[in-house]
């Protein structure tokens, strides 16, 4: 028999760059090294984007290795007064050091995409061999990291002329950590030109010792230039309209000098699309809130010139993808702590960057539509017709469902959209929850059902028995797609939403009804959650509530989980907020959050967080086993074996 012992010693405690190693996926993407020299690219980039470095040199030479070298301040080789050895070795072997978490006027980074300082640091412990050179105050000083571990302490190698300055990183990624061994040139190659593109002024290159070509990249019209030489092949239907602003000293928006965007968008008639976002210079490849803020601004700014000058006809009313169906963009936006999805950072998640971007655009783009009306006539016909045709298609769908559709429920609030692509329906737990839910949603293309009580566990439970019960009846039929076997084939053409969300307590008790209606939807609707279509809402677990400071005005933010709350203090301390000022709120369900929080938190598309579920990809047969042990009335057995195997592995929140 397997030894089960959960004892003291059963607690691990990882140390140093240990914990990249066990779990790297955590960290970085294991498709190739890409992500570890981009770590060291972004270093590079934050100097220019503080204005110490005007040249990024990089360097894919024959061994695999790849150098990255700018001629910024040079990391400080200083001893660090907390740790004991050097600064630079502190960065390369220290998770969660920098120098950007200080974000005052005298820090060394006010904008940076750096938030958890892992960034070289796990370029190194995923390597297996990093060498640093640094050239500051008259002397060349160099560094050797063997698995992640350094050689030998930092030291002076030679001099320089003092008013050279910089660091050179070399590193072997360790091909063992991933799927691709090398660094895929393309890929960086288009990570360095958009690097070029968000520095006007900045020269980056690359040289590829295999081949001996070298590629720079210099962009002095800078996203004006970069956007117009992305759509050479596509037919615009008018210029391109480029701009940047940031928040001047002392604004009293509620954000810090220097926030602000710089964007570049045009109109296309047909064509690819081109859309591109950068945070701090680090690309976001799957959006975020700051491209929701764009996509905000460029809304209300064509919406109002559409309705300002007469131009919607009778019966059609703008929606932001009929507005942004045709439009490409590049934007970069300056947050001063911007939180992102997961540590390679491929979306934006900071609430207050949907504004923030918003405030920026809509008033500048109001006025160049208003003086260049020709141009503004032009995007609100290119609208218009994307609404006639999604008019169109919605009418289709319609008239496919015939008259036989059973009566929809008393207690579903529907919402007034029939467009099938656009429409959303939450589950919500509780009349009261449901309240607000109807109250804060968009009435639109977002409709609402209360369930009362706990689901029935229908793992066990025959097809055909199901409308038996009344909320299961009334999901159903709400959702428009007849409860089947996994086996079965559906047709989900009559489905009436594109999106059920799971909206429980962020409780055991809510946890449960998740998992009730999991199991439904699992069991006796395969085929909408392999289509996609089941997500879990994220409603928040505390508020903090932060007094107006200054120009700052009273501010609500809102944390998923402790972790979370964490970061949120942390920054309320960076910006020398005074401790506990500040009050801190519990939600001990969704009934206790008003319209207007369940709106921003939990319902708004633009900055909730919610979680798609997926099928496993293992056979069907091994996921009815595992739903079987879990939901099965007979496994009780089963299951408290399994719970006990898997015990030390829960983190409980009592």
């Amino acid at each position: 028999m397997a030894n089960n012992k959960y004892d003291e010693s059963s607690f691990k405690v990882l140390r140093g760059l240990e914990p990249v190693r066990q779990r790297p996926g955590m960290y970085t993407n294991l498709e190739s090294p890409n992500h570890l020299i981009a770590e060291v690219v972004d270093n590079a980039c934050d100097e220019a984007l503080a204005n110490y470095a005007k040249n990024i040199s990089v360097i894919a030479h024959a061994d695999g290795s790849v150098s990255v070298q700018d001629d910024g301040r040079g990391i400080p080789v200083g001893v660090h007064p907390e740790e004991g050895v050097s600064v630079v070795e502190v960065a390369f072997t220290v998770l969660h050091s920098g120098g950007k978490f200080d974000k005052d006027s005298g820090g060394a980074y006010k904008f940076a995409g750096g938030l958890h300082g892992v960034g070289v640091a796990v370029t190194n412990a995923l390597s297996s061999k990093v060498e640093v050179t640094v050239y500051r105050d008259g002397g060349e000083h160099f560094i050797r990291f063997i698995n992640g571990v350094a050689a030998a302490p930092v030291a002076r190698v030679g001099d320089c002329p003092k008013k050279r300055s910089g660091t050179m990183v070399r590193a072997w990624p360790d091909p063992k950590y991933f799927d691709v061994p090398n660094v895929i040139l393309p890929q960086l190659e288009r990570s360095l030109r958009s690097k070029a593109v968000l520095l006007p002024g900045v020269n980056v290159t690359l040289f590829t010792e295999k081949t001996g070509e070298t590629r720079m990249w210099s962009y002095p019209d800078g996203l004006r230039g970069y956007l117009n030489e992305a759509m050479a092949e596509q037919e615009m239907a008018v210029p391109i309209f480029a701009m940047e602003k940031f928040i001047p000293k002392g604004g009293d928006s509620g954000y810090a000098e220097g926030e602000g965007a710089a964007w570049a968008i045009v109109w296309s008639t047909e064509g690819a699309i081109v859309r591109e976002s950068y945070v701090n210079l680090i690309p976001t490849w799957s959006g975020g809130t700051h491209d929701s803020g764009l996509r905000d601004g460029v809304f209300n700014a064509v919406k109002s010139f559409a309705e300002l000058h007469g131009l919607l006809p009778k019966g059609v009313k703008l929606v932001p993808e009929d507005v942004f169906s045709r439009a490409s963009f590049v934007l970069s936006a300056k947050v001063l702590d911007p939180q992102f999805q997961g540590q390679t950072k491929d979306k934006l998640v900071s609430r207050d960057a949907l504004r923030l971007v918003s405030l920026m655009v809509k008033d500048p783009l109001d006025l160049w539509l208003n003086e260049h009306i020709d141009f503004g006539k032009r995007i609100t016909e290119l609208a218009i017709q994307q609404a006639q045709s999604r008019l169109r298609s919605a009418q289709k769908v319609e008239k496919k469902k015939g008259s036989s559709v059973a009566v929809l429920p008393g207690k579903l609030t529907d919402c007034s959209s029939s467009d099938p692509t656009r429409t959303e329906l939450f589950l919500v737990e509780g009349d009261s929850a449901g309240g607000s839910a109807k109250q804060g949603r968009n009435k639109e293309f977002q409709a609402v059902l209360p369930l009362r009580g706990k689901v029935l566990n229908t793992f066990e439970v025959e097809k055909d028995r199901l409308f038996a019960n009344n909320e299961i009846h009334d999901i159903a039929v709400a959702i428009g797609v007849d409860p089947h076997a996994p086996d079965e084939a559906v047709d989900l053409s009559g489905m009436r939403y594109n999106g059920i969300y799971i909206m429980a307590d962020a409780d055991v008790d809510g946890a449960h009804i998740s998992t009730l209606l999991l199991t439904l939807f699992f069991r006796h609707f395969y085929q909408v959650v392999l289509a996609g279509k089941i997500y879990l809402a994220q409603p928040p677990l505390f508020r903090v509530d932060v007094p107006a400071q200054s120009k700052k005005p009273i501010r609500k933010l809102y944390a998923l989980n402790e972790g979370e709350l964490l970061g949120i203090e942390d920054r309320l301390r960076q910006e020398k907020i005074r401790e506990g000022i500040w009050s801190i709120s519990r939600f001990k369900g969704l009934g206790e959050m008003n319209a207007e929080q369940l709106w921003d938190t939990t319902l708004n598309p633009d900055t909730r967080r919610s979680l798609r579920v997926n099928v496993a990809a293992v056979p069907y047969k091994d996921n009815m086993d595992m739903f079987n042990m879990l939901m099965g009335k007979h496994e009780a057995s089963t299951r408290r074996a399994w719970l006990e195997y898997h015990g030390n592995e829960v983190e409980g929140d009592i």
